[in-house]
């Protein structure tokens, strides 16, 4: 295995199996967003694929988790965002009053800092989604999303006698394991990050970290992270983002012991952060 520079970061070999190939999921073109008069990002071009793991990096404040939200809309929640430029999905745009942000967020689900189940109860938890979107009604078909979600989560064998429980009793890694169940429950195309392990000890974030690494066979995954040893270890692409800007996007090997740009070797090497 390669080290990269004064961090240590450490890039694992591909796997001896290897996913489906990648393929373009989700393109943003140009995109700009504003706070009111603050820009937090500026023309940024990114691709998302199929059966890769996206790492977005960079300092507190770049601009990373903005532009994830870029992805399903979920800066249309806040009062004075505005974006611009383009964002598509499979090719189609998802900007535009004509969009179902609904359905869109459906298809490209959201997993947060911080856990966030709903005060219910496990099972309620992952029934949520396919329920509130028809894609399932209570019974035989409801028990069998709600029990392969949680298997592909990992947290199956953990909760299956504990399903009557409330989601916010269980331990922070499964809470967060959880909040995955529920995100793909409604079998998302897309599965957005931010900063998920923050908030975990490093045993659940070891086991958030192994779910990432299975779950890309089935989706495309953004994932913002502070963490650069993290990124190394799940992603296989990287994107480094500096003041707002994309610097510089490439192989997550690539980008970690042999950046091309100046500021990318910097915040590798650890000159800022």
């Amino acid at each position: 295995m390669t080290a990269a520079h004064a961090l240590d970061v450490v890039v694992p070999p591909p796997p001896e199996s290897t996913p489906a190939v990648a393929h373009l999921k989700m393109r943003a073109e140009g995109v700009s967003v504003r706070y009111g008069e603050t820009r937090a990002v500026q023309n940024v071009d990114l691709d998302i694929l199929t059966h890769e793991v996206t790492a977005l990096i960079g300092p507190s404040g770049c601009g990373k988790s903005t532009l994830l939200r870029c992805f399903n809309r979920m800066n249309d929640e806040i009062p004075g965002c505005r974006t611009t430029g383009n964002v598509t999905l499979d090719g189609e745009p998802i900007y535009g009053d004509q969009i179902d942000v609904v359905q869109l967020r459906a298809r490209v689900g959201m997993v947060f800092q911080k856990p966030n189940p709903f005060r219910k109860s496990i099972y309620a938890n992952v029934a949520y989604g396919p329920r509130i979107h028809g894609l399932a009604k209570k019974g035989p078909e409801m028990d069998e999303i709600v029990q392969r979600s949680l298997s592909r989560a990992g947290l199956w064998e953990e909760v299956r006698d504990r399903l009557s429980e409330p989601g916010n009793a269980l331990s922070g890694g499964q809470q967060q394991r959880l909040c995955i169940a529920r995100a793909i429950a409604v079998d998302p195309e897309v599965i957005l990050m931010d900063e998920p392990c923050s908030a975990l000890d490093p045993i659940a974030t070891a086991r958030v970290e192994e779910l990432i690494y299975e779950l890309r066979s089935r989706y495309a995954i953004a994932i913002v992270t502070h963490n650069m040893q993290q990124a190394a270890r799940v992603s296989q692409r990287t994107a480094f983002f500096h003041l707002g800007e994309l610097i510089e996007c490439g192989a997550t090997e690539d980008i970690f012991t042999q950046p091309a740009k100046a500021r990318t070797r910097d915040y590798i090497t650890g000159r800022y952060g």
